[in-house]
């Protein structure tokens, strides 16, 4: 499992909040890591890897904590805008290029969770906090773990346990609650 974000950019750490969550429970020998949207992150990130869930913010129109579920295997993804992109590559981009180098993973799919304030150290609003647990229950449900309920509502924060997974780890302290 991969969250993709920026922790110091409002809703763009909602990847980020999601592997959060899921960290300490996701089953053994599932890896959960937090990377940027480059290319050779994520090459790095998913090498070996038969199935990958991705976790990111996006904007699609649809409102703040939309929950978007994109089976790469069955549909392209559609690059964004240039003159949008705070990135070099964004995730769309780096995807296409995987799959035209063939550096895949062999299941890849990317929860989008839909995106609307992106301030310079600004919270996650409360819709992409909830938004990113949604993704993350959704994400064991596929992995066929314990189900984890959603929260019924955006200030139901939990406190999560610090955790280490291999030599790539989501940090202990992302300085956002969920």
């Amino acid at each position: 499992m991969i969250g993709i974000g920026s922790r110091e950019r409002g809703d763009d750490a909602a990847g980020l909040l999601a592997a959060r969550f899921l960290r300490t429970r996701v089953p053994e020998g599932v890896a959960v890591v937090c990377c940027s949207a480059d290319p050779v992150s994520l090459f790095d990130a998913w090498e070996g890897a038969e199935h990958v869930w991705l976790t990111d913010a996006v904007m699609s129109g649809a409102p703040a904590g939309t929950v978007h579920r994109i089976d790469v295997a069955s549909q392209a993804l559609l690059p964004r805008p240039r003159c949008r992109s705070t990135h070099g590559l964004g995730l769309a981009e780096a995807v296409e290029l995987g799959r035209t180098l063939g550096r895949l993973p062999g299941s890849l799919v990317i929860y989008g969770i839909e995106a609307a304030r992106f301030p310079v150290g600004g919270w996650p609003t409360a819709d992409v906090r909830a938004g990113a647990r949604r993704a993350a229950a959704a994400i064991m449900g596929e992995l066929g773990a314990e189900p984890v309920s959603a929260p019924s509502g955006a200030d139901d924060h939990g406190t999560l346990e610090p955790g280490r997974l291999g030599d790539r780890s989501v940090p202990d302290r992302l300085d956002l609650e969920l």
